[in-house]
């Protein structure tokens, strides 16, 4: 097993609630696909879900080595929740070619939070 790529991510959770609560703000689904949006955790817990992902998502796109760019696009990478509860990586389109060209097989993935913050940790391997 060899690393990849790592991305690391943090996001203020007051601006993850301002968009959430943004009455014409489409932001929500601009960002997360309609799978993600079904398990998202109702309040209080909305916010820190979102803003866990967001940062998730972004961690994914810096392991990559890309970013969102015109090759990713936010849809592309999904952060879901197993039935376990753990966290997994689902990526599509844009981010699943170069995930493949770059021979990445597997995704270990962290997210925690505070009152103010949500962190998110990637790591992309491969054989």
């Amino acid at each position: 097993m060899r690393i990849i790529g790592h991305g690391v991510d943090i996001v203020e959770l007051n601006k993850i609630e301002a968009h959430l609560s943004a009455a014409d703000d489409d932001w929500t689904e601009s960002i997360f696909t309609a799978d993600e949006q079904a398990q998202a955790d109702l309040p209080p817990n909305r916010v820190t879900f979102f803003g866990g992902r967001y940062a998730a998502k972004e961690a994914v796109a810096k392991a990559l080595g890309t970013g969102f760019s015109e090759d990713v696009a936010w849809l592309d990478v999904e952060i879901l929740r197993c039935v376990s509860g753990a966290v997994q990586i689902r990526l599509a389109s844009g981010a699943l070619a170069i995930a493949d060209g770059l021979g990445v097989t597997q995704w270990f993935l962290s997210i925690s939070h505070t009152g103010a913050y949500a962190v998110a940790s990637a790591i992309a391997v491969g054989d």
